[in-house]
């Protein structure tokens, strides 16, 4: 793609990295195939070709408008036209930039500007966000509808295992996962505990939630309070930092690329990056006999969706799958796996209308064949199924429990 971006653009480093990009894009339209906006919505500008158009005419000085910002809203971040893309086009770089660069040109209107506030301090605040869960349990009944779906039932805590091996690695507790589901870590540790691998619990929003709220420095600081908060435990030996939310995991393993203009820590965030593993990656590493799935388990009919974040943007399609087959389990055929689900982050709060057509045709194709469980990867996209779902929806580590 030619491209005559703005002097003032280019002569910085985002702007040389944006060319990059649209420059490696020859707009043949396979990632629109591919795209769940664009299979919900039908116009070109809620496909990332659409969109890169407009992110395109925006640093080449035509005039972006709210209408420019709605369709970059709209935009799930899922990454599923990375993974189409025959030319390897990095849409989701490109797209950062595009947001970024129009917040700066175009103001929101304060109800948009409220909203995304009070999601940026209440999110990533682990204690106040469990807070405001617990209120909203307390009075779920007067909520909105769509709202008093999203609030899951208390669930009780379970005991961590003792750390008693000398392998051992991090655990990332994350902002919303421990109130939503405080037990999804403890499912990890246990089962890692069985393999002779001891972990270690660290806190800490990874800064997705900020990063694609188009608030880029705020992500940044939230990456170095992390990288100090964790440096010690990371000398001390620490095999890896793991994952059991692939929302974060995707972001921790972005750390190095995100910080790596920061003299401060730029090595210090490419050796956490580096570190970075979805619970996933460390099991298909070891010897899991100890783990086989008895006869009734492997009964079970169970679905699993594949959330964007572990199979787009940590590039690890049937990681889980393989895992599971590995252990004696056979799940059930889903349609159309690689399409995103609707959760995304906050999409679903800021986008509910197409991230409730999104997660309906998920549901759809995760219940064709009459599933007694449905599994996944990612606590966003959990709590985002359930809520449309009577059939149970769990982190994949529970059936290891």
């Amino acid at each position: 793609m030619q491209t005559n971006l703005m002097p003032d653009v280019l002569n910085t480093p985002q702007g040389r990295e944006a060319e990059a990009i649209l420059r490696q894009c020859v707009h043949c339209g396979f990632c629109n195939a591919t795209c769940p906006t664009y299979q919900v919505k039908g116009d070109e500008l809620d496909g990332p070709r659409g969109r890169i158009y407009l992110m395109k005419q925006m640093l080449e000085g035509t005039a972006a408008g709210a209408d420019t910002m709605l369709h970059l809203d709209r935009c799930l971040t899922c990454r599923g036209c990375e993974t189409s893309c025959p030319s390897g086009v990095e849409y989701g770089k490109l797209l950062e930039i595009g947001r970024t660069t129009i917040e700066r040109k175009v103001s929101r209107p304060w109800k948009q500007k409220i909203s995304r506030y009070l999601l940026s301090r209440i999110l990533p605040n682990r204690s106040l966000f469990a807070a405001v869960l617990k209120a909203a349990r307390l009075f779920k009944q007067v909520l909105p509808a769509g709202l008093r779906r999203k609030v899951p039932a208390v669930s009780p805590f379970m005991a961590w295992p003792e750390a008693r091996h000398p392998r051992q690695m991090l655990i990332l507790q994350g902002c919303v996962q421990p109130a939503l589901a405080p037990n999804i870590n403890v499912y990890a540790a246990q089962v890692m505990d069985k393999l002779g691998i001891s972990v270690i619990p660290i806190a800490g929003c990874c800064g997705a939630i900020s990063q694609h709220l188009a608030a880029a420095e705020e992500a940044r600081a939230m990456m170095r309070r992390n990288i100090d908060a964790w440096w010690n435990a990371i000398e001390a030996g620490a095999e890896a930092i793991v994952t059991t939310a692939s929302g974060c995991g995707v972001q921790l393993k972005d750390y190095g690329y995100l910080l790596r203009d920061d003299v401060a820590y730029a090595a210090k965030a490419a050796r956490v990056s580096a570190m970075s593993k979805d619970v996933a990656e460390v099991l298909q590493q070891e010897d899991l006999q100890t783990l086989v799935f008895t006869l009734d388990q492997r009964k079970r009919k169970v679905a699993y969706h594949p959330p964007c974040t572990l199979q787009h943007g940590q590039k690890l399609p049937g990681v889980v799958e393989g895992l599971l087959h590995r252990l004696g389990l056979e799940l059930l055929p889903v349609a159309d796996a690689h399409l995103c689900c609707g959760s995304a982050g906050t999409y679903s709060l800021l986008q509910p209308d197409i991230a409730g057509q999104l997660r309906d045709h998920k549901l759809a194709a995760l219940n064709a064949h009459a599933p007694e469980v449905i599994v996944t990867a990612n606590i966003g996209c959990q709590c985002h199924l359930q809520a449309g779902s009577s059939i149970p929806v769990m982190h994949w580590l529970e059936l290891l429990a």
